[in-house]
């Protein structure tokens, strides 16, 4: 279903998606990041906390180790600058991570429990596309809460990725 190539480079492009992103709400006027909003997770930030909690999750099961966390969001997000440093962390180990990968790797099949005590399996490579897709998806709102500053958000589609990196 997926390939160690392409493994790298989802986990790559996510890390890349997500400094754009996180430069972009940094570069916005003093207070628009953490200004409540209509949206799920409140804020800018709270929704970009909710991404690092989920990959902190993800990073667990694939660790096949507990991770802690009794929701899919903490109750309050550190600083923006904060967030970011933490973020960094785990984007760094998704990527090492990818890069260590082998075929037989990311078809091994990984159980697990959901937040909500749900039992689930999937591969490894399923939980990549799976951990990108979901900070994608995310991201979205926050580029959507751009519009309400109002700003113009960042791009972060992955053929503008590509275009950027592909020789990198």
């Amino acid at each position: 279903m997926i390939t160690t190539g392409s493994a790298r480079m989802l986990a790559r492009y996510n890390a890349w998606a997500n400094e754009v992103m996180f430069d972009a709400v940094a570069a916005l006027p003093e207070g628009e990041a953490v200004k409540e909003r209509q949206s799920l997770f409140r804020n800018m930030v709270h929704t970009l906390n909710h991404n690092y909690v989920i990959d902190l999750i993800w990073q667990a099961h694939l660790e096949g180790r507990d991770h802690g966390f009794a929701t899919r969001n903490t109750k309050d997000h550190p600083p923006l600058a904060e967030l970011w440093r933490k973020q960094q962390v785990v984007d760094a180990w998704y990527t090492a991570w990818s890069d260590k990968l082998t075929d037989a790797a990311l078809d091994e099949v990984v159980s697990f429990t959901l937040i909500g005590g749900n039992q689930g399996k999937m591969t490894r490579g399923e939980i990549l596309l799976h951990v990108v897709n979901h900070t994608s998806y995310h991201r979205g709102f926050v580029a959507d809460l751009f519009y309400q500053v109002p700003a113009r958000p960042p791009t972060t589609d992955l053929p503008v990725y590509l275009r950027e990196k592909r020789d990198e």
